[in-house]
This record gives C-alpha cells, sequence and structure tokens, in this order.
C-alpha cells in the first residue's frame, strides 16, 4: 500500500513549497526481534544500544507518509536520496522508550533541479538525542552529473554484496523500493541490475567501525554511484583528529559509491 501510494505521486507537477506538518510517533517500543534481524543484514553485533542507522528504519513510514501527503510538491519516482548526516547526543539503549517526529525542510535550488531535507528526530523524555538529515535531490536540469574520476584508497576490507542484499534489508527497513527489489524495475529506472540502499551502505560502514566510535557524534555521507548487485566493494576508513573519513569503492574500477566523514559531538557549555 506504502508503494502504491507512492507511485500514485508520479503525476504530481511539482510545487513551490513544502508542508509544514510534523509528523509524530509517541512511545516506541523496541522490537528486539526486528533490532537482532536488523544488525544481522547490516553487520552490527548484537548489544543493548541502537546502530545510529536503526532509528532511520523506525522513522521511515512517517517519512514516506509525509512525502506522500497531498501537500508535498514532488513525486516520489525519480526522486535521489543524495546525503545522510546523523547526529548522535548519546546513545539510545533498545529499552529506552521515545518519541519519533518528521518534518521536511530548506527547499532550495541545486543545479540539477531542487533539493530539500527530510528531518527525522528521536526523543527520550523531550529531548532530542538523536538527529537524522536526509538530503534529497529532484532533477529537472540537465547541470553536470556522475561523480568525478578519483584514485579509490587501497581497502582496508573487501566486501562481497550478494545479489539479493536488497531483499534482505527491504524486509527489515520496510523500504521496499523496487529498484533494490529485482533487475527489470531497476532498469525502468535506467540501472542494469537491481541496487542496494545507499542507508545499508551507510549502516555496513558503521558497523565496519563498531566499537571505534565517539560516544556522541555526526557520521555523514555523501551517496556517490549504485551498487549494482551482486558487487565486490571496497571499504576504506582512516582517523582523521577527531573521527574517521571513510569511504566504499568498486574494488574492479575504482568507481565512488559513498564518502563519509565521522566527527565527535563537543558537548555544550
Amino acid at each position: 500500500m506504502m508503494y502504491l501510494r507512492a507511485a500514485l505521486t508520479a503525476f504530481r507537477r511539482g510545487g513551490s513549497s513544502l508542508p509544514s506538518d510534523v509528523l509524530s510517533r509517541p512511545d516506541v517500543a523496541v522490537d528486539v526481534e526486528h533490532l537482532a534481524a536488523y544488525n544481522r543484514v547490516c553487520g552490527f553485533g548484537l548489544r543493548d544500544e541502537l546502530p545510529a542507522t536503526y532509528p532511520h528504519v523506525l522513522a521511515f513510514p512517517l517519512q514516506m507518509r509525509l512525502m506522500t501527503s497531498p501537500g508535498f510538491p514532488f513525486p516520489l519516482p525519480g526522486l535521489v536520496h543524495v546525503a545522510n548526516r546523523i547526529s548522535v547526543v548519546r546513545p539510545v539503549l533498545a529499552s529506552e522508550p521515545f518519541d519519533l517526529r518528521v518534518r521536511a525542510v530548506d527547499l532550495r535550488p541545486h543545479e540539477r533541479g531542487h533539493q530539500f531535507d527530510i528531518v527525522s528526530e528521536l526523543l527520550v523524555d523531550s529531548s532530542v538525542v538523536w538527529t537524522d538529515v536526509s538530503t534529497y535531490l529532484r532533477r529537472s536540469g540537465s547541470g553536470s552529473g556522475g561523480s568525478p574520476s578519483v584514485e579509490a584508497p587501497a581497502p582496508s576490507a573487501v566486501w562481497s554484496v550478494p545479489a539479493d542484499i536488497g531483499r534482505q534489508y527491504g524486509s527489515v527497513s520496510g523500504d521496499r523500493n523496487p529498484i533494490h527489489l529485482n533487475a527489470l524495475a531497476a532498469r525502468l529506472f535506467g540501472f542494469r541490475r537491481a541496487i542496494a540502499h545507499g542507508m545499508w551502505t551507510k549502516a555496513r560502514s558503521l558497523a565496519a567501525l563498531d566499537g571505534r566510535l565517539p560516544s556522541a557524534y555526526t557520521v555523514d555521507v555523501r551517496f556517490k554511484l549504485p551498487i549494482l548487485l551482486p558487487a565486490k566493494v571496497g571499504f576504506s576508513a582512516s582517523t582523521t583528529g577527531d573521527g574517521w573519513e571513510f569511504a566504499v569503492h568498486d574494488v574492479r574500477t575504482g568507481r565512488p559509491h559513498l564518502a563519509g566523514t565521522v566527527a565527535a559531538l563537543v558537548p555544550a557549555s
């Protein structure tokens, strides 16, 4: 039903403003079996703390509800998720009840169309302890596209990404966009094969850094070229002054799939 509503937004002709609605879900309780399934698919160990990317999948139904609402200006087919930034003020435990809220902000011009942000927040006792900003591009222009050719760093790990990772991640995230599930649907949108979810790639990267992250941090990624499934990709990471730089690329061609940073959050004085 969710993706039927999304498909029906294809008839939208665009607009000049985002809705001011704030959608919320109070008193969320984590399903530990669902959390365990998510951790397995993304490579996290099993423990009480939620991975930084996990609340994103809990907020996803609210995000979809907002973007399929009558006041939303853009059709969902063709939207490109170009970046995601998550800030963790402090670890969230699976045993903690919390509230979620979602809103759309900052519609702005881009050389290839328009960009906007979907902001999701997790609140414990009315305090925001986790924030997720997903940036989307609605193409309408003919500006330069693609990612510049750069020499890929030497990988610290090589991952074999299975052909069904889109189905696996879709089952735990709720994001069952057909371009991730089968090659035929992907070809309708210009991809030779089904593609991995960008948020799976981000989660898998954070899982590779598990145990080496600050207790409070911001992880910011840019999604580059999609991972065509199945694939063999290289993961590289290096320390910075207060965090990490990391990347995912095709091991054969060096073409970039994701570039990201982790920076420690400084407590407010």
